[in-house]
């Protein structure tokens, strides 16, 4: 269940590093371009409301599991839900929940430039861990999507590449899929998103009278 909660906020966490300038190699200046319009983009939003999905397929092709969930993102709050699994966050503390074992663990809020949070999957652009090329246009469901490719600088990674698209006309990233060298391939997509609508700030605060007799296990 863990493992699952960590793989939906990659959605929310892999593809936010980009290289800017990285002595490893060249990046390419028409993606720098579409991954700064949706930097851009996304500073004009007061909060976000999404819905994203996880596809996950063996080096064969076959799916081997699906999940979906709702995200939302005002400031430096966030909220991802999804099957089983709950993670709020109120810009200071951050709580996981498991409904399975109905317990919730409490941490601070870690901002750091490793950390992971779904606000950095559309504006952490320049962090010296990828190194990025425009692919191309392409068309998906009817829209003209720009595909940007990015590889790790550090090779020790277990992935060795990521695909982000990106709505041209919208300037937000539509998919995103994830690459690992034994094969696997992690499919994350986003849709349904409505932008600059009201979101209390009770959305992001984890309310344990909510959750009759769940176990709080506070790490601070």
């Amino acid at each position: 269940m863990k493992k699952i909660a960590v793989l939906a906020l990659s959605f929310v966490v892999t593809s936010f590093a980009f290289a800017q300038n990285n002595k490893l190699g060249t990046n390419d200046p028409e993606a720098k371009k579409v991954l700064d319009a949706v930097s851009t983009k996304f500073k004009t939003f007061k909060s976000l409301k999404g819905i994203f999905s996880l596809e996950v397929k063996d080096g064969s092709g076959k799916t081997q599991g699906k999940k979906s969930g709702t995200v939302y993102m005002k400031g430096a709050k966030y909220r991802v839900s999804i099957t089983g699994q709950e993670i709020f966050c109120d810009g200071k503390n951050v709580w996981t929940f498991d409904k399975a074992a109905n317990e919730v663990q409490l941490t601070e809020f870690d901002n750091s430039s490793g950390s992971i949070t779904p606000q950095k999957l559309f504006t952490n652009f320049y962090d010296k861990d990828f190194l990025y090329k425009l692919n191309g246009k392409k068309s998906v469901g009817g829209k003209s999507i720009q595909e940007v490719e990015l590889t790790p600088t550090d090779k020790s990674k277990p992935f060795f590449k990521v695909l982000v698209m990106v709505d041209d006309a919208s300037k937000m990233i539509n998919a995103t899929q994830i690459f690992e060298k034994t094969g696997n391939r992690y499919q994350y997509s986003l849709s349904n998103v409505v932008t600059n609508t009201t979101l209390g700030d009770d959305l992001f605060v984890f309310d344990p009278k909510k959750y009759p007799g769940v176990e709080v296990i506070d790490l601070r």
